[in-house]
């Protein structure tokens, strides 16, 4: 009997994205292609010549490979890398050279079944028992080495660290002092540190010493110029920088960094100068066989346009020419670059500047008693300007200049009208616009990474992983990425995953333009996910200078800010035409979601006024028409205060109505900190609020606009739990929310929580449900709780404490167990399953018992069931997920299927799983899932005409399988691996011989 039915063969039901341009690539070429594709290879060892699959290139040779192929571009050029792990002492960097060419790209991604790893640690082996009664073991590294991380098995080791708030510390000048003596006998005093987390800061100094003062105790003194710039000389530059300087830097949340302090497991301890790194392992941890990760690198991949950041000069800058009668205004609190300007009355007077570059904008202001002035560049007039204008406006781009060839210049201004003529600075583009462009990575793991300024300068808060540099006149400055984009175009991640970082997960900056974030996994960073955008170009007119046209979708971010409490999933500064949309973002310590700057600058004067401001900090800024939809967005602030899980900031155009920007669709969840759920902060300007969700705050506002500078918007059709908002702003049109109460959403929204974060494309097969999961439906009065400590899956957990609330999930699948918490406040919850109850389960106990098992049972038909868990007694009922053995069939959305030959079939009549397959008859097709729990099992059919299949799980090879059998049996496990790490997982399947490999079913655990 054939395989296949006639009236059933057709082309494949659904063949994922990536699935599709790999075989594009491989199998055939493209019909929209003149030509066949490119196809080089990598290796991590590779040396070959001709970069081929059985001799492939290095990464660099690769790369130049591929600067010879791009100028004469028919085609796609696709470097494949072979998995494995490629040791990078600095940035992989690609350019304009590098780039695509006449409408193709340059791709890079992982060999089908293998998972390449960019790596900036060094691995470190030879672990020895250093104090056996501590159980400290110590391995040696290169005197000198220079980290702040530390990973074992893949899990992040914490940098030994004091106890939480430390009590009995007081402040006396730049000291903290306690009676407790222990301190005083801390080796290598200038490594330790001191943390303060207070609202929406995180602040950190290296100590310059610790003492013992005469009476005893311990005096740990912060490194001078680090306490002055968080304490006594916060930068507070205010608009468009900053809204307010404070907090500051008056008390310790723990101390960090010393060798004493390792007393915990999972804690580690650098000796940099003498070359040891210190570690206290985790139960089952054998540091002889542990993969043990010291990141060294601060950057991976490097994306570099040119030209690179621009900044302007200030007005007092030395190698600025005033000629003529030429004053100097400070401190006008007018929103000057500096909060200055330089300024002449008298026609005639001049100022030139001379600087190496392409092109130069100058920046001044708009005001009535402003007028006209010549522009000359090289000696040769080019253009008259006008300054003249109402009402005034600060730091306005009034002349610019470009195309020069590239070299040094003169730029002269004569003034030759209107009162006034004023300079506040010069921005110098140094380089030709040129962008690294039309590249691609797709499927390529970033991992380990470190940034070591924090041990030097301290960490210098402003807000959001935004920080000032001290020793640049207080310049903005951002953590840097592992994956960074400086003026891209048209550059796409897709599918790659980025993790265990000392910094943000990946960075579109400096006018990067049409560049994707999509389908990515994004977690466990020292920073925080995803940046799109500068702080400090709000000013500029030149469009191709502008961050426009981004999008960031469908990824999964979380576990961000893990050393920086201040980092957020996804932060946008001044950006255009941004999608942020269909993202997961959970477990964070501050915001989810940041999108904006500037405050209130951009706002009226008389907003500024009504605020309280006594001057008008007031100009311009580019950003708008940007739009954040159908996010899930859930577990954050788990730390820091004033923040929320979508938060906006500045405003969003200046007020043509062209340029409105869009927060629709989104779920917010959260129980942690937060005073506003959907916080449009200071200055946020013309956006459209509808169709929101957001639940389980605690007392939290479902939106909060607090003060005048928060003006034109729109407030509608949204929906929530609680009726509180806060409305201060300025022409707000504000429609209170649909209130529903104990769970019982209507339908449109229940439609929005079901459209929120990635769509079933990219969600990955699960075997556990998180218990913040939008799959999981509560009724009641249930509270979302994070930051416990006690252990919870992802340290967050649902609770209620009233008697008869519910918590259901609807799964297909053949086994189920309730995931909870065991403690003596806890009472009786009863199951039901399928619509059956199952009895009462009591959950109380003499001490708390985390992650759980409720309730389990197994052995269900493969199908869809429910399974519901009720209060019943006892003060709170506690839940922390499920665990599914998920069925999940062949057509589901999210299986790639790779290569030309893969076909669907239905009702075939075998006994199938939903009596349907997929299958394919060339060798070298595969079929990729991605899960999320600690096992998988492949169940197809076995038969005569079937054969062997190579398997690759999270990129190893685990040898293969063979689906042959005398007579066909359906429904067969074929493969099956349990005791994963519960986490994510990549299973890839690929025909290696037969005539036939068949797909029918996937069961997760």
């Amino acid at each position: 009997m054939p395989l296949f039915r006639s009236r059933a063969i057709g082309l494949p039901g659904v063949l994922g994205t990536v699935g599709a341009i790999i075989c594009a690539a491989i199998a055939a070429p493209s019909p929209a292609y003149a030509a066949t594709p490119t196809v080089l290879y990598a290796s991590p060892s590779g040396s070959g010549s001709t970069c081929s699959l059985s001799a492939p290139c290095s990464l660099e040779g690769a790369k130049s490979k591929v600067a010879g192929l791009t100028p004469g571009m028919a085609a796609d050029i696709n470097v494949y890398l072979r998995g494995g792990t490629y040791r990078l002492s600095q940035a992989f960097t690609v350019g304009a050279s590098d780039s695509g060419r006449n409408g193709f790209k340059v791709v890079y991604a992982a060999y089908r079944g293998e998972k390449p790893l960019l790596s900036g640690g060094t691995k470190v082996s030879g672990f020895s028992v250093f104090d056996s009664g501590k159980n400290i073991y110590r391995a040696a590294v290169p005197a000198g080495t220079q980290s702040r991380q530390l990973f074992v098995d893949g899990a992040r080791a914490q940098r030994a660290r004091g106890p939480l708030n430390p009590s009995g510390f007081t402040l006396s000048g730049s000291s903290f002092t306690t009676s407790d003596s222990s301190y005083a006998s801390f080796t290598n005093a200038s490594s330790v540190e001191i943390a303060y987390n207070k609202d929406w800061k995180h602040m950190r100094c290296p100590l310059a010493s610790i003492t013992a003062p005469s009476g005893g105790g311990s005096s740990l003194n912060v490194d001078p110029t680090c306490f002055r710039n968080n304490n006594t000389s916060v930068p507070n530059r205010g608009f468009p920088f900053n809204g307010a300087g404070l907090p500051k830097l008056s008390g310790i949340s723990y101390v960090e960094n010393a060798y004493q302090l390792l007393d915990a497991p999972g804690e580690f301890y650098l000796d940099s100068s003498a070359g040891f790194v210190y570690y206290k392992p985790r139960s089952g941890e054998d540091l002889g066989t542990a993969d043990v990760e010291l990141p060294t690198t601060e950057t991976l991949l490097n994306v570099k346009g040119t030209p690179g950041h621009l900044a302007p000069v200030n007005d007092t800058d030395p190698d600025i020419t005033y000629t003529g009668s030429w004053s100097s205004s400070s401190g006008r609190g007018l929103g000057d670059l500096y909060n200055d300007v330089h300024v002449t009355t008298t026609n005639g007077d001049s100022v030139s500047y001379t600087f190496t570059g392409t092109g130069i904008d100058v920046l001044s202001e708009t005001n009535s008693d402003e007028g006209d002035i010549d522009v000359y560049v090289d000696g040769a007039k080019v253009q008259t300007v006008s300054a003249a204008g109402s009402p005034r406006l600060a730091q306005q781009v009034v002349a610019s200049v470009s195309g020069l060839t590239k070299g040094q210049h003169t730029i002269k201004l004569v003034k030759t009208g209107g009162t006034y003529m004023v300079i506040d600075g010069f921005t110098v583009v140094p380089d030709a616009i040129t962008p690294a462009h039309d590249i691609t990575f797709r499927g390529l793991t970033f991992a380990y990474t470190t940034w070591t300024l924090p041990s030097t300068a301290g960490y210098i808060d402003n807000q959001a992983g935004v920080l000032w540099d001290p020793g640049n006149n207080n310049a903005p400055i951002r953590i840097p990425a592992a994956v960074q984009v400086h003026r891209g175009s048209d550059i796409t991640f897709d599918d790659v995953e980025v993790t265990h970082t000392g910094g943000t997960g990946i960075d579109l900056a400096d006018g990067t333009q049409d560049s994707t974030i999509t389908g990515s996994y994004i977690h466990d960073t020292s920073g925080g996910g995803v940046s799109v955008g500068e702080v400090d170009d709000y000013y500029l007119t030149d469009t191709n200078r502008m961050t426009t046209g981004d999008t960031v979708s469908q990824n999964w971010i979380s576990d961000v800010g893990q050393d920086y409490s201040d980092a957020v999933g996804i932060w946008a500064g001044y950006t255009r035409d941004l999608t942020i949309s269909h993202n997961d973002i959970g477990h964070t310590p501050y915001s989810g979601m940041s999108l904006g700057w500037g405050w209130g600058y951009a706002s009226p004067c008389s907003m500024q006024a009504a605020q309280g401001q006594r001057t008008c900090a007031h100009g311009t800024i580019y950003a708008g028409d940007n739009q954040i939809l159908n996010n899930h967005v859930h577990d954050v602030m788990s730390v820091l205060h004033d923040g929320g899980p979508i938060y906006t900031n500045g405003g969003q155009g200046n007020g043509d109505g062209s340029t409105t920007s869009v927060l629709a669709g989104n779920l917010v969840e959260v129980g942690n900190h937060s005073n506003n759920r959907l916080y449009q902060d200071e200055g946020s300007s013309y956006w459209n609020t509808y169709n929101n969700l957001t639940r389980m705050g605690g007392n939290s506002n479902w939106i909060g606009m607090w003060t005048p500078t928060i003006h034109d918007i729109n407030i509608h059709d949204n929906y929530s739990d609680t009726s509180a908002y806060n409305n201060k702003g300025t022409n707000i049109t504000f429609n209170q929310a649909t209130i529903v109460s104990g769970g019982a959403w209507p339908s449109a929204a229940q439609a929005i929580i079901d459209a929120a974060g990635p769509d079933a494309v990219h969600q990955p097969l699960t075997g556990r449900v998180d218990d913040d999961d939008t799959a999981i439906s509560y009724t009641g009065s249930w509270t979302a709780n994070g930051n416990r400590g006690y252990g919870d899956y992802e340290d967050a957990v649902h609770a209620t404490g009233t008697n008869g609330d519910t918590a259901s999930l609807t799964f297909t699948g053949t086994a189920v167990s309730v995931i909870g918490e065991k403690n003596s406040d806890q009472g009786q919850v009863e199951i039901f399953l399928d619509g059956t109850s199952k009895g009462l389960i009591d959950t109380s106990a003499t001490t708390r018992s985390a992650q759980a098992v409720i309730y389990s049972t197994s052995g269900l038909s493969a199908g869809s069931h429910t399974i519901k868990v009720v209060k019943r007694s006892g003060t709170y009922a506690t839940l922390d997920g499920f665990n599914v053995t998920g069925v999940h069939n062949d057509t589901n959305s999210s299986i790639t299927y790779t290569g030309a030959s893969w076909r669907s079939s239905a009702n075939r009549g075998f006994g199938d799983y939903q009596d349907d397959v997929h299958a394919t008859t060339a060798n070298g097709d595969s079929a990729t899932v991605t899960f999320t729990g600690t096992g998988i099992s492949l169940v197809t059919e076995t038969n005569s005409d079937e054969g062997t299949i190579a398997v690759s799980l999270d990129g190893t090879s685990q040898g293969t399988v063979n689906a042959f059998s005398a007579s066909r049996q359906a429904q067969q496990t074929v493969y099956s691996v349990s005791g994963l790490p519960l986490g994510r997982h990549t299973l890839t399947l690929t025909k290696t011989g037969g005539s036939w490999l068949v797909i029918d079913r996937f069961d997760v655990r």
